[in-house]
């Protein structure tokens, strides 16, 4: 009888440490949809711009940001309107080009085109294959705004699908910004990848956008996830239409943290091709 009172007694103690002794798996974040852990298995062209013509960009497609007020960042360029010099289309590509030159106010001249008003989206595969510029003060940047408007920044969101500081060369950033999460107050959520030939070689800069989730992409190799957490628009305001960005900014906060190499001018982005899929 003592026997059978010692054997369970063993056996509670080794069911218990057995149960101690077990790895707990981490909790992982909420599925806000299924396009989370289940993409859609086809999606369909629903904008893009193959740059087959010559001349000023489409504007059927591309608007411009304009103006040299430092849009925020310190930044030293001007962005110019209908100017070839800093925008055009030939041999097939895109070019925003920033060069050293006095004009309206400032010391650099460049471009940002825009889609807003022209596309805009909620949700897809969004997909420009680029060659970025290279040189210390060069800041390039393809990037997505809210079609709110007035836009309220940061609480409306910001999409970074690539940008790239010519002082730190080859790094290539995506980055969220939120009411929540921003740069301002240091919470910016984001990641790195280096691609050693970035400024020499086109490649295809891409994030897939859903209502849980947004993915980041160099070329087929994924290098950051940003999912949505439920718990509302202050963390995740990407549930509405959202336009593109493109452009090189000169200097500024960032661009400029190590100076601006005079001796480089003039600077291009090469767009091969913008897609957009739904």
């Amino acid at each position: 009888m003592k026997n059978l009172i010692l054997i369970a007694c063993f056996s509670v103690l080794y069911l218990f440490s057995c149960k101690q002794n077990q790895t707990v798996p981490p909790t992982l974040p909420p599925v806000v949809d299924n396009f989370v852990t289940n993409p859609p298995a086809e999606r369909k062209l629903v904008w893009s711009d193959e740059f087959d013509y010559t001349g000023l960009p489409d504007s059927k497609k591309w608007g411009y940001d304009v103006g040299g007020a430092g849009w925020g960042n310190q930044e030293r360029q001007y962005y110019a309107k209908d100017r070839l010099q800093n925008a055009r289309v030939e041999d097939g590509k895109l070019i925003i080009e920033a060069h050293k030159e006095n004009f309206g106010g400032n010391s650099y001249t460049s471009a940002r085109l825009v889609t807003k008003g022209k596309g805009d989206w909620t949700y897809g595969k969004f997909e420009i294959r680029a060659k970025l510029p290279q040189g210390r003060g060069t800041w390039p940047a393809i990037w997505m705004l809210a079609s709110t408007n007035p836009l309220k920044w940061p609480d409306d969101g910001e999409i970074d699908i690539m940008e790239h500081v010519g002082f730190d060369p080859n790094v290539i950033h995506g980055t969220i910004h939120t009411k929540a999460y921003n740069h301002s107050i240091g919470t910016q959520k984001g990641a790195q990848i280096r691609i050693e030939d970035s400024q020499t070689a086109f490649r295809t800069y891409t994030i897939e956008w859903t209502s849980g989730k947004i993915d980041w992409y160099v070329d087929d190799q994924k290098y950051f996830s940003f999912v949505n957490n439920g718990i509302g628009r202050d963390t995740y305001p990407f549930t509405s239409n959202f336009y593109l960005l493109l452009n090189i900014a000169v200097g500024g906060s960032w661009g400029g943290q190590k100076g601006i190499d005079d001796t480089i001018f003039p600077q291009r982005m090469e767009i091969d091709y913008v897609r957009i899929y739904q």
